[in-house]
């Protein structure tokens, strides 16, 4: 039976990482094939750095990942060094609501599109490379992984950006599905040889130790190499850049605050120059065992600038050289690796009654020894299997592959919000006044699906709605979600709206022939809401997200 022209036949995980990104792709011919992207144009290496740079102008792309990081400032600098355009780094904590900041002549949902355009042209390449009659739109499915912390519009954002990148035809393409990554991670910990030798009814831990964010999921292994999700995904701001931050504030205290300020508007290439040798050199070969550390030493003398600017401030006055001690690297590593401890103590406390059988740590950061160390010490009394596997770096690019390949994979997650829509009944005593309408109606709450509870993949909750009255020419379906467990009516406190809808009646009908079925649909990652006129057989839709 030959091949549709719309069936999809390779699957392509992306894995866009704060500091990091990388992608792994297969053919569903042979799954257990899968490749991870590792040569960058002359580099080497899993992931290439998320970084962008624009022209001065900030009109066009200079060069993105490895060439875009900063370069050995020269002895003899020109103007032109200064005058050039800061590289773009740590975009992706705006769809985070984090700290971050980005020139006024950009839009931080451009400079994501742009960077998700150059990786996609590799990927095309590398794709057409192996499968020159594939196409690309019709037979490709892209899976994009995500933290647990991405709220609806995030997920909105990177199917926009997606579409803008041109990785999709269309915006609600089904050739793009999200996941969260620690749960690629899990699919990919359980597809390898470090699954501990899991048996169905076990439950273990998976903590995605990134750039950004440390993501956490628990998850029960099931018949068949399924996996439900039994607690709430939880995440922390303490990932591996934050050490790239303190390291700079070190560099502060040493040469004063206004000569980073100095350096951060001024020469900034010199700046991230000084961080990037440091992590090449200190944080990433750092075990927390002092008699491996040595000394590490800043040499200034290449950077009159910033040598007399310290000096003016009373700093550098016996050297023009920075000692980078033992507890100073230490320092930056406890307060984050305390975070992580935290947040594996609040994943375990979530449930109580069940051993947790193993830990695996994935990501990056979590291939620091020191970090591996002191977790291992935190909780090996507790969880007898606490585990890296041996490239921990592409777990979550190759679990999102393996997922692609069998979405039945996640069979049960739990949801952390509860999620319902406005509704109307006859009014009652006590219902507030704001909620209350002129024919005697209030609007209320209705859930249709509670915080904490395990729901299938896929599953569908379906409700049947009616107009109330023969003027009434729209239905509302708006969605709401909230933290509460027994929210009453939408202005509760805490219930927020997700996404407002109204679907049109048609007109000159009988009211009490129309019946609207109203539909959720929990994908992997996204909802599809979708609402059908059973007399007209008319149906409407919206994809949102839960997290």
């Amino acid at each position: 039976m030959t091949s549709s022209k719309h069936d999809i036949e390779v699957v392509v995980a992306i894995d866009f990482g704060t500091v990091s990104s990388g992608y792994a792709y297969a053919n569903k011919s042979n799954p257990n094939e899968i490749t991870v992207e590792n040569k960058w144009d002359g580099f080497t290496g899993y992931k290439t750095p998320t970084i962008i740079k624009y022209d001065e102008s900030y009109s066009s792309i200079r060069s993105w990942g490895f060439f875009a990081l900063p370069e050995r400032p020269r002895k003899k600098r020109n103007a032109s060094d200064d005058n050039q355009s800061k590289p773009i780094e740590l975009f992706k904590l705006f769809l985070l609501k984090g700290n971050s900041s980005l020139p006024d002549k950009l839009d931080y949902k451009k400079v994501i599109s742009d960077y998700l355009e150059k990786l996609g042209e590799m990927i095309k390449g590398r794709i057409n490379t192996h499968w020159p009659s594939l196409d690309f739109y019709n037979q490709v499915l892209i899976v994009l992984t995500v933290p647990v912390e991405f709220d609806d519009d995030a997920i909105a954002i990177m199917r926009d950006c997606a579409f803008n990148a041109k990785l999709i035809k269309e915006r609600d393409s089904r050739y793009l599905l999200f996941i969260t990554e620690p749960e690629a991670a899990a699919i990919h910990c359980l597809n390898s040889s470090e699954k501990n030798k899991l048996k169905p009814g076990d439950s273990f831990m998976v903590v995605d130790c990134g750039g950004g964010t440390v993501n956490l999921t628990s998850h029960e292994l099931l018949e068949n190499n399924k996996i439900s999700e039994i607690t709430e995904s939880t995440s922390g701001n303490c990932g591996s850049s934050l050490i790239d931050k303190k390291f700079i504030e070190f560099l502060g205290r040493k040469l004063g605050s206004s000569t980073i300020e100095s350096l951060e508007k001024n020469h900034y290439n010199i700046l991230q120059y000084m961080v990037q040798e440091f992590c090449k050199d200190v944080k990433i070969p750092f075990t927390g065992q002092k008699s491996e550390f040595q000394r590490y030493e800043i040499i200034l003398k290449n950077y009159p600038s910033v040598i007399e600017k310290a000096k003016e401030q009373g700093f550098l006055r016996e050297s023009d050289s920075i000692w980078v001690e033992f507890n100073d690297v230490r320092g930056m590593f406890d307060p984050l690796i305390k975070k992580i401890i935290d947040l594996i103590k609040g994943q375990l406390a979530q449930q109580p009654n069940k051993e947790c059988s193993a830990i695996m740590l994935v990501g990056g950061f979590s291939e620091s020894k020191y970090l591996q160390d002191r977790i291992k010490k935190e909780f090996n009394k507790i969880v007898s299997n606490i585990s890296v596997p041996s490239q921990p770096m592409i777990a979550v690019a190759k679990g999102g592959a393996q997922f692609g390949l069998r979405t039945e994979t996640t069979a049960y997650r739990v949801l952390r919000r509860t999620y319902g829509t406005d509704t109307i009944r006859r009014s009652l005593p006590g219902d507030p006044p704001s909620q209350i309408l002129p024919n005697g109606y209030t609007i209320i709450f209705d859930a249709l699906a509670g915080r904490g509870k395990p729901i299938s993949v896929n599953e569908k909750v379906v409700r049947e709605f009616k107009p109330h009255s023969i003027m009434q020419r729209s239905i509302s379906f708006d969605l709401y979600v909230t933290k509460a467990l027994n929210a009453k009516f939408c202005n509760d406190p805490g219930v927020s709206l997700l996404r407002p809808w109204e679907i049109e009646l048609p007109e000159n009908d009988n009211y009490e022939d129309i019946t609207i079925l109203f539909t959720l649909t929990f994908g992997a990652v996204e909802i599809l809401a979708t609402a059908e006129n059973q007399k007209t057989g008319e149906k409407y839709q919206v994809k949102v997200k839960y997290d």
